[in-house]
């Protein structure tokens, strides 16, 4: 927290000072979405895009965030207040928009106006309020279809549809990453290498971010962290039943590893590297395999406390 809070205080600081106050809500007075119009003068627009404000959004909470870490509650007061007075996500009936209405009107490889849902974690499934905003974006998208969509698109659209619980589309489309726009020694190539089967793009510009993408996506399966909880095998097909992952980071610096079969957890081991309370979104009650005791819960969350270095075994019953 002390190496982050200089630079989001930066940078939360220039996005206050370059907005402003109308009516209560903080406006920015140009604002974009990546490659939208192809970066032409249509491209820009005089009120917010999703795209930016969910990244206003989000570094806002961030500062809140940092600052109580800090102890400094009446700055973190502040900045929850200027988090408050941004406006709500432009929307309609088919989802996110790009900007104040302005639908998506076609296949585009960026998916930047959905990233509240992904990366940002703004916007969660499990909230009953914002499940159809979701799905209804990602609805949308699939209308829309894949010929303006490059290999990096398919890899960022898995992670989004794992976020929305969607496991046999996720998987649909890291297949599609690495059987049409991957080469033979596994580099992402950009284009669609078997002569525009799902795209229109058939090119072969090597970039990282497609691969990168991929792996996050097969991550996002197996394991989520987002606003203050994580959720294990959140997003694996029906059929994939049996699966299981070791060693991979939480936030919190927790280590996790998992197996289930026949859609129950059978181990949960948790390891944390720093003092912590570990907190799960599970319908199942977990228990420590060792003493049978359940682990508390609140509400929809259960929780297990940590000091550093020590490790827990849990199952579900």
């Amino acid at each position: 927290k002390e190496q982050a809070y200089p630079y989001i205080m930066e940078s939360a600081t220039y996005l206050k000072n370059i907005t402003t106050l109308k009516n209560e809500r903080r406006y920015l007075l140009l604002s974009s979405s990546p490659e939208y119009n192809e970066n032409s003068v249509s491209a820009w627009f005089d009120n917010w895009t999703n795209f930016d404000l969910s990244l206003a959004h989000f570094l806002f909470q961030a500062a809140t965030e940092v600052s109580t870490a800090m102890g400094k509650p009446q700055e973190a007061e502040n900045w929850l207040k200027c988090k408050a007075q941004l406006p709500h996500y432009a929307t309609d009936e088919t989802g996110l928009q790009v900007a104040v209405n302005l639908p998506m009107k076609h296949s585009h490889r960026h998916m930047s106006p959905y990233m509240a849902i992904y990366p940002l974690d703004l916007l969660d499934i499990n909230n009953p309020q914002e499940k159809e905003l979701i799905e209804s974006s990602l609805d949308h998208i699939k209308k829309l279809g894949t010929r303006a969509w490059v290999g990096y698109s398919f890899a960022w659209m898995a992670c989004l549809h794992a976020r929305a619980k969607q496991g046999k589309e996720a998987v649909t489309n890291l297949r599609k990453f690495a059987q049409n726009f991957c080469s033979s020694n596994s580099f992402h190539l950009n284009g669609d290498q078997k002569d525009g089967q799902y795209s229109d793009f058939t090119y072969r510009p090597f970039t990282l971010e497609g691969n990168f993408a991929f792996a996050q996506g097969i991550h996002e399966l197996l394991i989520q962290s987002k606003n203050n909880y994580v959720e294990v095998f959140p997003a694996l097909p029906a059929e994939w039943a049996t699966a299981s992952f070791k060693n991979l980071r939480t936030m919190g610096g927790f280590i996790v590893s998992a197996e289930k079969k026949e859609n129950k957890i059978v181990l949960l081991k948790i390891t944390a590297t720093e003092d912590g309370t570990f907190r799960i979104f599970e319908p199942k009650a977990l228990m420590h395999i060792s003493t049978k005791k359940l682990i508390q819960r609140d509400n929809t969350i259960q929780y297990v406390k940590l000091k550093k270095g020590q490790t827990v075994n849990l199952c579900s019953l």
